[in-house]
């Protein structure tokens, strides 16, 4: 059964609920792929993200980060192999590009893998999601993720001072799915159909949104 993580960003590391159901989640601890937000830089990408894992006490035998100084060929065998994928945050626009010029998409959507995104790479993983000016982005456009479950994901954006820009925002998309919205130190978690929230995370539909209750 397929999980998948859309995370906000935590400032400091994993809460313990968190950290309890990432361990009993994540098994197969072999090989940490992380997919860059800005493959054109090398240093210290995916620190950070790492970082929560290991305080979490969750190790892997191999890590690997995917950017452009991995050839593409090279890049889609480690994801074939990964035990967990991570998309990292920053740019979402360049990590989109970046997965569609690596074509991964369909590879990450067919793995086995545990895959989990921050910010960025939480939205990235979503059906479509909103790029909009007002939301701090270089343009205002739908675009199409990598689809592993059938919803979007606004991710790490300061939503409890902008509930009314939000909601007017992504009202026409949330016509068409549902919107999980959220802040710092959240989480949306899916295994198979059933859906996790950690933190303060807002359902968008149909127009309306409400805050939802946590579930673990």
């Amino acid at each position: 059964m397929n999980i998948h993580y859309y995370l906000g960003w935590f400032n400091n590391f994993f809460p313990e609920n968190l950290v309890r159901i990432l361990q009993q989640d994540i098994t197969d601890r072999k090989s940490l792929v992380m997919i860059s937000s800005n493959p054109i830089l090398y240093e210290d990408d995916g620190a950070t993200e790492r970082s929560w894992l290991d305080q979490a006490g969750i190790i892997f035998d191999e890590y690997h980060l995917i950017n452009f100084r991995i050839h593409k060929e090279e890049a889609q065998t480690l994801i074939r192999n990964a035990s967990v994928i991570f998309l990292l945050g920053g740019s979402i626009l360049k990590q989109k590009d970046f997965l569609m010029e690596y074509e991964l998409s369909d590879l990450i959507r067919k793995s086995k893998a545990v895959v989990m995104g921050a910010s960025a790479g939480a939205i990235n993983m979503s059906a479509k999601w909103l790029c909009s000016k007002n939301f701090g982005d270089e343009v205002s456009s739908v675009y199409d993720g990598i689809g592993l479950d059938d919803f979007s994901v606004l991710s790490h954006f300061d939503l409890e001072n902008n509930i009314a820009l939000v909601q007017s925002e992504l009202s026409p998309l949330s016509e068409e799915m549902n919107i999980y919205a959220s802040n710092k130190d959240c989480a949306v978690r899916t295994k198979g159909d059933k859906v996790d929230i950690f933190g303060n995370v807002y359902l968008i539909s149909h127009s309306k949104i409400q805050k939802l209750n946590e579930t673990f």
